[in-house]
């Protein structure tokens, strides 16, 4: 097993030697850029080259069930740059979701995006111990009834998309229905529980000085963000920090070599309910009813985890399609969360070759191999970051379009095996 302080000094060697490339990069690149000291745009950053996608989604989530859908999009419709997509789905489950993207308010300079969706019923994997030492199988499923939520975010850009401050707010409603365990089966069912209402606003700003904001290969970029969530009736208030910087170094004539630093912290103004009993009465869960010794434990567990984000909040999880991707989503939770991650990103063809296969037509630019190591590590307490760390490596391969959308495959290991990824854009991009 690596030690902790191994394990400190792998991340802290990759921040190094990433700030290490990125200056001896910069020092040549100000003399190439003209007058500024960063690299010129390869390409338009407002493309208008349309596309469409339409695929099937069968699914079989533990837990909810089994059902077939659609996934659609319809990229810069009618030469703007204005994307539309949706999903319809049905089986054990019925709803979809509709998203319009990239309307621009004010041509190249103001835009808005907006979304809603609808399940009949809503899921949400819980694991049941927060920080890095959950185990892959120690989780509960939180059902809820019929679910409805969306949101939009507003973004002023500038200088050819090199500044950027945006604005948004997101909500839903919801009702607990139940808590099962990994196999479906009920744990404990509410009982009169109410219909809760949540919204949380957002305001960040990123700055990206790459040559080419949807598939940089040289320059850095950096974002940072606060969301702010007002309290429930039990919940606590307070609000979260996200901020994250990326280096990409130019490998050969096309290629790049990427590397991150992801930092989230949760900030509690005000505790929310910190005793079981009363958290117990709020969500309709009377845990001690339960005969199974081992469902009674699931059921406390879901307690103290609630308890716990009362007490301490919740940063940006790690696990899933962007972060950590050897685990699953929303795995590791805690108040602080961070990770550091290196991707080199090897192009075998730099083009611009239109397809058209009937569920599909874009105009291609690149074929993509990549190879990844992310570490990463959550606590509820800063002093106990790094104290326990969980890492992922593996491959992936990625087909990069003009319209801006990147179809990925990834193949991700960690110490719990092997976990495959079919997802659109690049990670550590949400």
């Amino acid at each position: 097993m690596i030690t902790t302080f191994t394990r400190r000094d792998a991340a802290l060697g990759a921040l190094t030697a990433a700030a290490s490339l990125l200056l001896l990069f910069f020092l040549p690149a100000a003399g190439s850029a003209g007058d500024g000291w960063y690299p010129e745009r390869r390409r338009d950053q407002f493309p208008t080259d349309p596309g469409h996608v339409a695929v099937p989604l069968p699914f079989n989530l533990e837990g909810i069930g089994w059902g077939v859908g659609i996934l659609g999009a319809l990229t810069n419709v009618a030469g703007t740059c204005t994307d539309v997509s949706g999903a319809a789905f049905t089986g054990d489950i019925t709803g979809g979701y509709l998203a319009v993207d990239q309307l621009h308010l004010v041509p190249r300079s103001l835009i808005l995006d907006l979304g809603l969706g609808y399940m009949s019923k809503a899921s949400v994997v819980t694991y049941n111990q927060r920080g890095m030492n959950s185990d892959r199988d120690d989780y509960s499923i939180v059902e809820f009834g019929s679910m409805l939520d969306g949101g939009l975010r507003l973004t002023a850009t500038f200088l050819d998309r090199r500044v950027e401050g945006f604005v948004g707010v997101y909500g839903g409603r919801g009702q607990l229905a139940s808590i099962r365990d990994p196999d479906g089966n009920v744990i404990a069912e509410a009982q009169d529980a109410p219909t809760e209402t949540s919204s949380t606003w957002i305001a960040g700003a990123r700055l990206d000085f790459t040559d080419d904001a949807m598939d940089p290969r040289r320059g850095l970029r950096c974002e940072g963000s606060i969301w702010r969530t007002p309290p429930a009736d039990a919940g606590p208030d307070s609000y979260l920090t996200d901020f994250s910087v990326t280096a990409y170094v130019p490998i050969a004539k096309r290629s790049t070599w990427a590397f991150t630093y992801f930092h989230s912290d949760a900030h509690v103004l005000h505790e929310g309910e910190t005793d079981p009993a009363a958290v117990a009465g709020e969500q309709g869960l009377d845990c001690s009813s339960i005969v199974d010794p081992l469902e009674r434990d699931r059921c406390l567990r879901y307690l103290d985890a609630v308890v716990a984000e009362n007490r301490y909040g919740s940063a940006t999880s790690l696990g899933g399609s962007s972060r950590l991707r050897s685990y699953g989503e929303g795995r590791f939770r805690g108040a602080h969360s961070r990770l550091v991650g290196t991707e080199l990103r090897w192009n075998l063809t730099d083009e611009k070759t239109p397809f058209n296969i009937v569920i599909m037509k874009d105009i291609r630019t690149a074929f993509q191999i990549a190879f990844f190591y992310e570490i990463g590590t959550v606590a509820d307490r800063e002093g106990d970051l790094w104290s326990s760390t969980r890492s992922s490596y593996g491959a992936g391969f990625r087909m990069v379009t003009a319209s801006g959308i990147v179809y990925r495959v990834d193949l991700a290991f960690g110490d719990e095996g092997f976990v495959p990824t079919v997802f659109f854009m690049y990670p550590w991009e949400i």
